[in-house]
């Protein structure tokens, strides 16, 4: 029965981690063209290094602030960058639930680049995933090709930076605690993000240029940066209590919320094919999580 507990209020964790992410991705549409968006994910993760970098030093010395393998950490804010950048871009371009729906490709992305970087090996079932997916994205991205052109590609670089990052978290894993590494994540994430924003302001670009922005603005990006630290805490908390394993499926509750807050604030509507294209990837996904579960020799006692 305590198993069995755990399991519930796990599930339960990370589908309320999941479902906050969305929030902050609606917050950010709402903040479509208000500023630069390399300044916001800038912002965001200044934030988030600020309050965890002092919470880190507080628990365990200034000492906990040398990151272990700090090539492999650069490549994990790079990561992070480029997919924030690219995800705030997305959610300002297309509907919130079909932005999100195709960043639900990472976990196929991932899978390749597993076996790209990491020499494992590339099952039959993660390639037939991988297809069902990929046709569920055409099916998704058809309406938004003609709307927005090659933007539309947006959400699957931001799944493509996602995924790398899961493949240096996987490099690095057991070098430092969890709080340290989201601290080396967001501390790195940060300093990049902020060179993006002064290159961005130098290019010339309108869109692009560097101004004091509304305090509305940084008040929202505080608490996106609050919101998506206590989401990553739920998922965290919710992996512990029931496994990753078990809670994988919890992701597509954050689809859920981006739907209905897409509707509900933005007028956004999907029609039927691209639910179809939805139901593919979502498919495609639970396929391969289900797999993965056959597939993982049982646990010793």
């Amino acid at each position: 029965m305590k198993v069995q507990q755990n399991d519930r209020s796990g599930l339960l964790f990370a589908l309320a981690g999941f479902c906050t992410l969305s929030i902050g991705d609606a917050i950010v549409k709402g903040m479509t063209g208000m500023w630069s968006p390399a300044a916001m994910a800038a912002t965001r993760y200044v934030l988030a290094a600020a309050g965890l970098s002092a919470f880190l030093v507080a628990q365990q010395g200034i000492g906990a602030l040398r990151m272990p393998k700090p090539g492999l950490q650069w490549v994990r804010g790079l990561a992070v960058s480029v997919a924030s950048i690219a995800m705030f871009l997305a959610v300002w371009l297309m509907p919130l639930a079909e932005a999100t729906t195709i960043t639900f490709t990472q976990p196929m992305i991932t899978a390749i680049l597993a076996a790209i970087f990491l020499n494992e090996r590339l099952r039959l079932p993660t390639i037939v995933a991988t297809l069902v997916a990929f046709c569920g994205v055409v099916l998704v991205l058809r309406p938004n090709f003609e709307a927005v052109g090659l933007g539309a590609l947006l959400p699957l670089i931001a799944a493509a930076g996602m995924a790398m990052l899961m493949i240096a978290n996987r490099a690095v894993a057991g070098a430092a605690g969890v709080l340290a590494m989201q601290v080396y994540v967001a501390l790195t994430a940060s300093v990049l993000l902020v060179i993006a924003s002064v290159a961005g302001h130098l290019s010339g670009v309108d869109a692009l240029r560097l101004h004091w922005p509304e305090w509305s603005v940084l008040a929202r990006l505080a608490f996106i940066a609050v919101s998506a630290t206590v989401a990553h805490y739920l998922i965290y908390m919710g992996t512990v209590r029931a496994g990753a394993a078990t809670v994988a499926p919890m992701t597509y509750g954050q689809l859920l919320v981006a739907v209905v807050i897409g509707w509900w604030f933005f007028g956004n509507t999907i029609d039927l094919v691209t639910m179809l294209g939805a139901a593919i990837i979502i498919g495609a996904g639970l396929y391969l999580w289900w797999q993965g579960r056959v597939k993982e020799p049982p646990e010793n006692p």
